[in-house]
């Protein structure tokens, strides 16, 4: 598969050019890749009014993925997020909708700030919320809320693999979608891989209209490296607005050297990667049934992801990722229950020989018992967007009861709010903050 962008981009540090444009380092080296790093300069395309280099890429990468369109973003699956949000409003405006989005619980704090911006009213999908991280929505429940609804959605919003590595019927949900005439929209920012295991579960091969991936998750790409797909069975607004969409939340300073990490990724990828992947896989599956025949348990079936239920094996889990730690092995995330570790085929069979060494290294104790606060529906009482700018303060979350949340404001990962802006702080928020170890809290004065 060609590299239209990694090429360009080889041939002008190769050549003599003296550099009057952007950035300021000129390409001499202090960290040793400036020479690589360019700005939109002529022939290098502009990213959201595509038509030469960055077009071809993106041409490449949609047929990687199967979409309608692949749109680059060098600022991760947050952008992708917000204009995918976007572009369903205006579908939604246009087919005399409102604008209300049914979204899953555990949706991203992005997810959140984009619905303020954008002014939307939100009707939440709980399904079943054992965890804050995990919303188990089946298509009946997707169903029933849509028929029982007064409002007219645009758009349900799904999280699908969620941080532990739960992954929703997206195929089944996206025809419940269908039949009541609105949009399906995923956050795939854990699942840019899914599209190359032998049997395809990426959102786009399974009915999303749209859908947000970080490629820098779970393939070998840059930091910040992310795509919009769109699906070639939405509605032609969507693909007519995209790089519109896009632009309205994107810096006009993309990062060339995300540019080229995406352009280099759509050659790894159609050079035997689905192979390597689906080997690394049976690999993973291989550790899993020994961590398990050794007293391990494991949350949710994402194939890349470990998710280890430490305290199943007598340890919270940020105990349990302190002791990997030591053995110099650093997950991705840990909490009271769980310890989340991202795997890709980058690591090969020795780093997972590794991994099973240190796991199994450490001894099992009694099972721990203590679950975590369910999380409880909660009260809105103002909109997202006014609760958002309205004047705050920051005080005490234990003497926070019966006021309302200003700003999300939780750590990322797993950057899920225990309560959303506009709702009122209760009892069930109190008990999952302390869990959580959230001292403080942005409210409405």
């Amino acid at each position: 598969m060609t590299t239209p962008i990694c090429d360009f981009v080889k041939n002008y540090t190769e050549s003599s050019t003296l550099r009057l444009h952007m950035p300021g380092h000129k390409g001499t080296a202090l960290l040793g890749f400036e020479a690589l790093d360019i700005t939109e300069i002529e022939g290098a395309d502009v990213l959201y009014s595509a038509n030469g280099i960055i077009a071809e890429s993106e041409k490449n990468a949609a047929s990687l993925f199967g979409s309608g369109r692949t749109l680059y973003s060098a600022e991760g699956s947050s952008l992708s997020i917000r204009a995918m949000l976007y572009l369903a409003l205006l579908w939604g405006r246009n087919s005399g909708k409102g604008n209300t989005v049914i979204a899953g619980r555990n949706a991203h704090r992005v997810f959140h700030s984009a619905a303020a911006l954008l002014d939307l009213d939100i009707e939440w999908l709980r399904g079943e919320c054992d965890t804050l991280t995990s919303c188990a929505i089946t298509p009946k429940a997707l169903d029933d809320a849509l028929t029982n609804t007064d409002k007219k959605p645009f758009a349900v919003y799904l999280t699908s693999p969620d941080y532990l590595g739960n992954i929703l019927d997206v195929r089944a949900l996206s025809e419940v979608a269908e039949r009541h005439g609105i949009l399906c929209l995923v956050d795939n920012a854990h699942g840019a891989y899914l599209n190359f295991l032998e049997k395809p579960s990426h959102p786009i091969a399974l009915g999303a209209h749209m859908c947000a991936d970080s490629a820098h998750k779970t393939l070998p790409a840059l930091t910040g490296a992310g795509y919009l797909h769109i699906s070639k069975n939405a509605p032609s607004i969507l693909f007519d607005e995209a790089e519109s969409a896009m632009s309205l939340f994107a810096s006009t300073s993309p990062s060339y050297l995300i540019l080229q990490s995406l352009d280099a990724a759509n050659k790894y990828l159609s050079e035997g990667y689905a192979e390597t992947l689906q080997s690394f896989c049976r690999d993973i599956s291989l550790l899993k049934a020994e961590l398990s025949a050794n007293g391990y348990a494991f949350i949710g079936a994402e194939p890349l992801k470990l998710t280890v239920d430490a305290k199943a094996y007598g340890y919270e889990g940020c105990e349990l990722a302190a002791l990997l730690s030591q053995k110099g092995i650093i997950c991705e995330h840990s909490d009271k229950d769980a310890v989340t570790l991202m795997l890709t085929p980058q690591i090969d069979k020795a780093g997972l020989a590794r991994l099973a060494d240190a796991l199994l290294s450490i001894e099992k104790r009694s099972t721990l018992l203590t679950a975590a606060p369910r999380p409880t529906a909660k009260t809105a009482a103002m909109s997202a967007r006014d609760a958002l700018m309205s004047a705050r303060e920051r005080i005490e979350a234990k003497e926070s009861i019966g006021r309302i949340l200003a700003d999300a404001t939780v750590s990322c990962p797993p950057a899920i709010p225990i309560v959303a802006c506009g709702e009122v702080i209760d009892e069930n928020a109190i008990e999952l903050f302390e869990y959580y170890g959230i001292d403080t809290v942005t409210v409405v004065k």
